[in-house]
């Protein structure tokens, strides 16, 4: 199962638009509330030029691209969280993503209706704040309830995860996101990520400036930027609607675009590449006469577990990966080249992939 990122935010801030230009999914976007009801789904390619240069180097007839899996996510309103608008619709779709980016209003339109009739980031970021941190406040009490129930039968481990659970509650009820709760063991955080709660996914924030806030966004975004740095999250400056019209263009019409924005890549780029650092994903590259190919991993996976992503047998009969960096590869030019110079390390069934790690892996079923 992919992981997944969840487009979040109030109903007409530009999430479907972004969505379309993202994906080219087509989604239904207009100017009124819940134009998006079952999510959209798209499959968006990571801009990456380690893949380009490596491509450059082999005789591979084709490059093909690591992938990050979007979802475009209903709008949420206030009183989401008692069933106003799609309310438990919209809070049961975030529960199936790893990670959101929450897409902020940053630009001024009166031919674009905004929910609450003007252009507020910070008051529009608590509204959805507020409306996941009551749906979770909610989940956590009938936690506490389920194990105090259990605990009065003398179960030792239910009296202590009622008290885990009575602690997340008051976190919560302060206002604080699960992201931010201290589990005192492995064990209680093992018991609040069952609750599965919607303030504990990682969060980016995707300010939809004006086009004529490019490239440096504004006072609007400025909010954004303040507010996630004090979350200790990251923030992306994009204009949607530029991003549709630039993704509609031909190679030659898109750079001459870009920088009558005064930009040089596409903020869909900028958005891509920060979403994937979200969900934790790294990237590690194969070739072959077939394909040179960027593959998609979480942090921290060992090498036959990563050989698993190309072929389940790869993982049942791991041998070794034989593994060099990317930029030396490219830099000396050719596999036989990296071999002469001793660059390539064989690696056992114990080895943590690295992003940018080029590997050949050798198997035996």
């Amino acid at each position: 199962m992919p992981l997944t990122c969840g487009i979040i935010g109030l109903p007409n801030v530009g999430k479907s638009t972004l969505f379309n230009a993202l994906s080219r999914a087509k989604a239904q976007a207009a100017n009124y509330p819940f134009c998006t009801i079952e999510p959209n789904r798209g499959v968006v390619p990571v801009p990456d030029s380690r893949l380009d240069r490596l491509f450059a180097r082999t005789q591979s007839p084709r490059a093909v691209p690591a992938t990050v899996h979007f979802v475009d996510i209903a709008g949420l309103v206030e009183g989401a969280s008692r069933g106003e608008g799609l309310g438990n619709a919209f809070l049961g779709h975030i529960r199936q993503v790893d990670a959101l980016v929450h897409v902020v209003r940053c630009f001024e339109d009166e031919g674009v209706l905004h929910v609450t009739g003007k252009v507020d980031p910070q008051r529009d970021i608590d509204i959805v704040q507020t409306e996941l941190l009551l749906k979770d406040l909610d989940t956590a009490e009938r936690g506490a309830a389920k194990a105090a129930k259990q605990a009065q039968t003398g179960n030792k481990m239910a009296r202590a995860q009622a008290a885990c659970f009575e602690r997340l509650q008051a976190h919560l009820d302060g206002g604080k996101s699960a992201r931010a709760f201290d589990a005192g063991s492995d064990e209680e955080r093992r018991w609040v990520q069952n609750l599965c709660l919607l303030s504990s996914r990682p969060v980016l924030y995707a300010a939809n400036v004006a086009e004529s806030s490019l490239p440096h966004g504004g006072r609007h975004e400025a909010r954004v930027r303040k507010i996630a740095a004090q979350e200790g999250a990251s923030c992306v400056i994009v204009s949607a609607d530029f991003e549709a019209q630039l993704a509609d263009l031909d190679p030659a019409e898109r750079l001459e675009f870009l920088e009558t924005a005064g930009l040089k890549r596409p903020g869909l780029w900028r958005l891509v590449r920060a979403a994937y650092q979200l969900l934790g994903l790294i990237t590690f590259f194969t070739h072959g006469p077939r394909e040179t190919r960027a593959w998609t991993v979480p942090r921290g996976t060992r090498a036959p577990q990563a050989a698993g992503q190309i072929h389940t047998d790869f993982e049942r009969g791991f041998i070794r990966a034989e593994t060099t960096e990317v930029d030396t590869f490219i830099r000396l030019g050719s596999e036989a080249a990296v071999r002469a110079a001793g660059a390539m390390r064989s690696e056992g069934k114990d080895y943590v992939v690295r992003d940018g790690d080029v590997i050949l892996f050798r198997f035996n079923v």
